[in-house]
């Protein structure tokens, strides 16, 4: 019999490339990268499941990464406080091979939630661990980071999702709220007034009818507006801005897993696994333990037989007549996606039942 919570810890092991970085699914050939967003998420679960061996060789892997475009981060940064425009294409990218290189794959690279996400995480394991030794040899890319994400915070870039570049999203803000406060905490000398502008920003261009917005001019609802309360803290959870947020996903996206956004299509817009436990998580950090129970039990059920926790369900799709042309295009839905199985360890140990938990055959 294998426990789920165990073969999730062990799949990432098995797919973390020596040099540190996560593969964000090892059978889907476009996945066969190491996204920042993806791979901070899994840090932080591998964090969570004691794996801080293998949470701190991802971390030395952005450093390298950081060290390896190190001039670009520097010359972006001048350009940004310079007020020259910088086009989507030359910022920095979202995901890296194992080795670190930018791909010259066309891709839509510009996404600043990624960096973001990985001060979070970064910080996280540094108060979980106390390891100076590794803040020490990752401090001189982290400040040149926050001083490039000083300069970027308020431009259009991609979101999450790897859409609309135009526009300025209120998860990404949210992400850079989170991951600047977190370091500055941590690394007082790279605090500054950058969290709170983001914040007021967030209040002011950000919220419709008492909720928070996908973007800035939009009124749509967006499952990973989760993140403003959970985990990066831009509002308490228990915010009455976010939980008429959270009401409105509910309402919109949930179904047994959770969809992204009303309008997805991508293979047919279905129920997403990281979505669904990313909901239980801000579930559980709110106090309300039967609702995340029910997303943990429903994320399980998922799994194939094997143990493996794909992206996306697509039995119940928001546009079924685009399903089968992704199919044909990219192959079947990602199978293992790591961020599925890194956020239901999240939300086991959020809810402590690791122990608990159901064998699968």
């Amino acid at each position: 019999m294998t426990h789920l919570y165990q073969h999730s810890v062990a799949t990432i092991l098995a797919h973390q490339h020596p040099g540190g970085a996560y593969l964000a699914s090892p059978t889907f050939s476009t996945y066969a990268f190491s996204w920042l967003r993806d791979g901070s998420f899994i840090a932080h679960a591998m964090d969570r499941a004691g794996q801080h061996a293998s949470a701190a060789a991802f971390h030395r892997w952005v450093g390298l990464v950081l060290r390896r475009h190190d001039g670009k981060l520097a010359d972006l940064t001048v350009r940004g406080l310079a007020g020259e425009p910088v086009g989507l294409d030359e910022q920095m990218h979202t995901r890296f091979t194992v080795d670190g290189a930018e791909s010259d794959a066309e891709w839509t690279n510009f996404q600043l939630d990624g960096y973001g996400t990985w001060l979070w995480a970064l910080a996280d394991h540094l108060a979980r661990t106390g390891d100076a030794a590794l803040y020490a040899e990752l401090r001189p890319g982290v400040a040149r980071l926050v001083a490039y994400l000083r300069a970027f915070w308020a431009a259009p870039c991609y979101d999450c999702w790897e859409e609309f570049g135009d526009k300025v999203h209120t998860a990404t803000l949210a992400a850079l709220f989170g991951g600047l406060r977190a370091i500055g905490a941590h690394d007082p000398a790279l605090a500054d007034g950058t969290p709170a502008a983001i914040r007021g920003f967030v209040l002011e261009r950000c919220v419709v009818d008492g909720r928070l917005a996908k973007f800035v001019g939009s009124d749509l609802v967006d499952a990973s507006l989760l993140g403003a309360a959970t985990p990066y803290g831009l509002l308490a959870p228990d915010d009455p801005i976010m939980a008429a947020t959270v009401a409105r996903i509910e309402r919109d996206l949930r179904r047994g897993g959770v969809r992204r956004y009303r309008e997805d299509t991508y293979y047919g817009g279905g129920e997403w696994l990281l979505l669904a436990a990313w909901l239980g998580w801000h579930y559980a950090e709110r106090g309300d333990a039967g609702p995340a129970h029910e997303l943990l039990a429903w994320v399980a059920a998922q799994a194939t037989p094997g143990g493996d926790l794909p992206e996306q369900i697509c039995t119940d799709c928001l546009s079924p007549a685009h399903y089968q042309p992704w199919v044909e295009r990219w192959g079947a839905v990602a199978t293992p996606l790591l961020w599925s199985h890194a956020m239901y360890l999240t939300l086991s140990d959020a809810l402590a039942v690791p122990a608990a938990e159901e064998a699968l055959p």
